[in-house]
């Protein structure tokens, strides 16, 4: 039940840090990406200041011998450069642009009732079923195992 709660309470911290930033308007985040007309910097501030804190917590977690609320951590073993992670980070870029939403701010956004909001969530369920239906008749490679220079602390 504490991990529940945890979790819960983590994400009603995530969901104000992306209101109070801004991240929810998409106003904001496509001036932020007009880097030749009305370019806002601001959210360059939040997105450092996530980088910052999480490059700090980081080391200090991976020092535990696991997560508060799982048995183990779990860190991707993978690190190589594929056509499939090329065209999701393509896919994924314009989208963004286009718009205006992450998939995160655009969850806590559908408070707002904005019909936009609405049909932007509802294309990336699709999106996510699709890749599901199509992504699961193709061979995919297994997955690395894990290695210990992949877990938080380890020497990699």
């Amino acid at each position: 039940m504490m991990g529940l709660i945890g979790v819960f309470l983590s994400g009603v911290s995530f969901a104000l840090g992306l209101g109070l930033s801004g991240m929810t308007h998409p106003e904001k985040v496509i001036a932020f990406l007009d880097v030749t007309g009305a370019w806002d910097p601001s959210l360059a501030l939040v997105m450092g200041g996530a980088l910052a804190t999480y490059a700090g917590l980081f080391r200090v977690i991976g020092r535990r011998p696991r997560p508060l609320c799982a048995d183990r951590f779990c860190i991707p073993a993978r690190t190589d450069i594929d056509a499939r992670l090329l065209v999701g980070a393509g896919l994924f870029g314009v989208g963004w642009g286009l718009g205006g939403f992450c998939p995160g701010p655009a969850i806590v956004a559908l408070t707002s009732g904005n019909p936009a909001v609405f049909a932007f969530v509802a294309s990336m369920l699709v999106g996510m079923i699709l890749f599901e239906l199509v992504g699961t008749r193709r061979s995919v490679p297994a997955p690395l195992p894990p290695t210990a220079a992949a877990q938080p602390g380890g020497d990699g």
